[in-house]
């Protein structure tokens, strides 16, 4: 998207009078263009819907649609909830589910594609060889690492969860050093609190691992092994799917390297379990 912008600053000199305006407005105002009709931008600049959708073809794109969607793209990382609730105002109200799940299938079909395969089994090998295991994840990515740091204490017995207070974070990874692993998860609208502490857990010599939506991103470019995994959003909440299954996969691939204590582990929470009555129904016998 910034390409894109860069092309009209490029080709300024060339353009009409009319499609200066509109390169204007959008070089100026892209935050308020992306939520524009043609109809409406071209009555905002003073120039007809027509030309607004002619501007459009000749910057090499297939319309006015997708010149909307190219602005609205580059405001993802940086919308606030507001903007957010505006983006998703576009969907009928019978379409929703059918919208918000067609669009969390292809996050996780994107996300197949972003993932190295070979910073997945790294992720692993630090994972498993670690001393400690730090995992940080803030606000909508706290649900993530909860969720991360529930199973994979299963499998590991050195998993410590990091809080989302500033005083918290510093308390939790006082004890940080060479030989532990930061896991961090943090996606659009990044959080200053997670890079903060990569940043901190770097300086303690710790190897980190980003769980991120592009290799660029505030916590990948602090990361020693980066996975990606494709985070959109239907409305002002974040779509997780993706990154969720992202997850189940490394704490799979975990348990099954360790195979053998894994499942001595939860034999014994079995017997806990059974014990306390944590669950309603008893468990199959294999």
């Amino acid at each position: 998207m910034e390409a894109l912008l860069e092309k009209m600053k490029a080709g300024y000199a060339g353009f009409s009078k009319g499609q200066k305006k509109i390169a204007d407005f959008i070089l100026q105002s892209y935050e308020d263009a992306a939520f524009m009709t043609a109809a409406k931008l071209g009555a905002c600049v003073g120039v007809s819907e027509s030309t607004v959708v002619r501007f459009a073809y000749e910057q090499g794109l297939d319309g006015y649609p997708a010149l909307q969607a190219a602005l609205q793209d580059l405001l993802r990382n940086r919308l606030t909830s507001i903007q957010r609730i505006r983006l998703a105002a576009g969907i009928p109200q019978q379409d929703v589910l059918k919208t918000v799940l067609t669009a969390d299938m292809h996050n996780i079909r994107a996300t197949i594609d972003m993932v190295d395969g070979q910073c997945f089994q790294a992720a692993i090998d630090a994972i498993l060889a670690a001393r400690h295991i730090y995992v940080i994840g803030v606000r909508s990515a706290m649900a993530l690492a909860q969720f991360f740091s529930f199973y994979l204490d299963y499998v590991c017995d050195n998993v410590i969860l990091v809080g989302g207070g500033v005083q918290d974070i510093r308390e939790r990874m006082l004890r940080m050093q060479a030989g532990d692993v930061c896991f961090g998860i943090s996606f659009p609208r990044y959080s200053a609190r997670t890079v903060e502490a990569l940043n901190y857990a770097k300086s303690r010599g710790a190897t980190l691992i980003a769980v991120t939506d592009q290799p660029d991103s505030p916590v990948a470019k602090v990361s020693d092994i980066t996975l990606c995994a494709h985070s959109d959003m239907a409305s002002f909440a974040d779509s997780l799917v993706a990154p969720l299954s992202l997850l189940n996969a490394l704490i799979v691939g975990i348990g099954l390297r360790r195979n053998d204590a894994a499942c001595q582990h939860l034999n014994q929470l079995e017997a806990i379990w059974h014990d306390e009555g944590v669950y309603l129904s008893a468990p199959v016998s294999p």
